[in-house]
């Protein structure tokens, strides 16, 4: 029998988990639509395998992979690809229409051919007989705003590999939606795929920013996870450690985690430890009797008290100080809502009811509340709450907690007490 560590069976892995578990409506809508020409949103909350999931059903040499930035605008994006691609950039003095610097790309690779060695230049290539070829062309000059120059810098070097944008989410939103105007022309002239992962539990964010990609888009719900996944994601981390879980520990952990697989692992993981299991045991061994799993549950979420702590804070100070304080009061209804009213979400008519009702503001405007609402992930993204926790479904007009983690956190505090700090009404 194969050993592996306590570790590399449960908890967060940033590899595939070797105890990983393929959901049908999931991967399999994945890898359905992956050769449908159509781009791919991979969406759902923080830490729920969605990064896992594409790693799983797309080979290594099939994508190339760029990190968002908050700080980036439409070009840097743009940039960022044609360097995962291979380019080299330089800016020109050169400017565009608009006044921005043009960039001068060059492809950047070099290939060793046999008895040869290492060939330089724009363009390498080994024909089939060994010998070396080399195809040279001028810099390319572009405008990295323009997508029809990134389009036709990657036909260049016949680019065919799918692009994958993690962490998309975190660009600002007018970026998000100036990359959504982009996305129709990556479609229609070129052959290009984009892979975009997100953290919003919203089906049609690009759709909602540009109309024209309906029917260019899907949309792949990475959130969800059953009962019966859940439960085969310990009983295949059980066959790897040659352990087996109490039941009634296990009906106890899976009900109270809120569907988070993180949360199951992470305590699945500190069973094992409190019954020095630290990799595969020789004989099978019982894991769990005696052990309450909501206890144990509320270890992995305080873990990260210090993150949601800072998380209110930040996001109630807003962007700056305001008469109105919006940010602040969009907490006042999460801080008193139950963990599945959170889960459901908590609709704009009941957010405007709550806070209206309670406002000690003569000039409340429910645009005022629309507009706060709209940049919840930006401001978190400013403040440094990374992965974000709240963010707002402007479809459904729904306010989502994204981090299944932060419902539970909230279900073991003293609610007064953190209304008080935030200086909102005690109900």
């Amino acid at each position: 029998m194969k050993s592996y560590t306590t570790s590399a069976v449960f908890g967060i892995a940033r590899d595939i988990p070797v105890n990983y578990v393929t959901r049908d409506n999931v991967d399999g809508a994945l890898v359905n639509n992956l050769t449908r020409d159509k781009h791919v949103v991979i969406y759902g909350s923080s830490k729920q395998g969605k990064t896992c999931l594409r790693k799983h059903c797309l080979q290594e040499e099939d994508y190339i992979t760029v990190t968002c930035s908050n700080r980036w605008d439409l070009g840097d994006l743009h940039s960022s690809i044609l360097k995962m691609a291979g380019y080299e950039l330089e800016l020109q003095k050169t400017k565009t229409v608009s006044g921005k610097q043009k960039v001068s790309a060059k492809f950047g690779v070099s290939i060793k051919a046999p008895g040869i060695g290492e060939i330089g230049g724009e363009l390498g290539s080994v024909n089939d007989d060994g010998k070396s070829s080399t195809v040279t062309s001028s810099n390319l000059e572009l405008d990295v705003y323009d997508a029809n120059d990134i389009i036709n810098a990657l036909k260049v070097i016949e680019f065919v590999q799918y692009i994958v944008l993690e962490d998309f989410h975190y660009l600002p939103n007018d970026v998000q939606k100036d990359f959504a105007i982009a996305l129709k022309a990556f479609h229609e002239s070129s052959e290009l795929c984009f892979i975009i992962v997100g953290v919003w539990l919203e089906e049609n964010r690009l759709i909602q920013f540009n109309g024209d990609l309906t029917g260019r888009v899907i949309a792949i719900n990475a959130d969800k996870w059953s009962d019966e996944d859940l439960r085969e994601v310990v009983g295949n981390g059980e066959k790897l450690l040659n352990v087996t879980f109490d039941g009634a520990f296990i009906k106890d952990l899976i009900s109270g985690s809120f569907e988070s697989v993180a949360i199951v692992q992470e305590a699945c993981h500190n069973a094992c430890i409190r019954h020095d299991i630290n990799h595969t045991q020789k004989t099978l061994t019982k894991v769990g009797n005696g052990l309450d799993a909501r206890t144990l549950i509320q270890e992995v979420v305080n873990a990260q008290s210090g993150r949601y702590f800072g998380f209110i804070t930040h996001f109630a100070s807003g962007f700056q100080e305001t008469r109105l304080e919006m940010h602040n009061w969009i907490l006042y209804p999460v801080l008193i809502a139950t963990p599945q009213e959170l889960e459901e979400g908590l609709r704009l008519t009941s957010l405007n009811k709550t806070i209206k009702d309670k406002h000690p503001g003569d000039k409340w405007n429910p645009g005022n509340l629309t507009q706060a609402l709209q940049s919840t992930a930006s401001l978190q993204v400013k403040k440094g709450t990374v992965p974000i926790i709240l963010d707002y479904d402007q479809t459904k007009t729904n306010l989502n907690v994204v981090d299944r983690g932060f419902l539970i956190w909230l279900e073991y505090q003293e609610r007064e007490e953190l209304l008080s700090q935030n200086e909102l009404p005690i109900q």
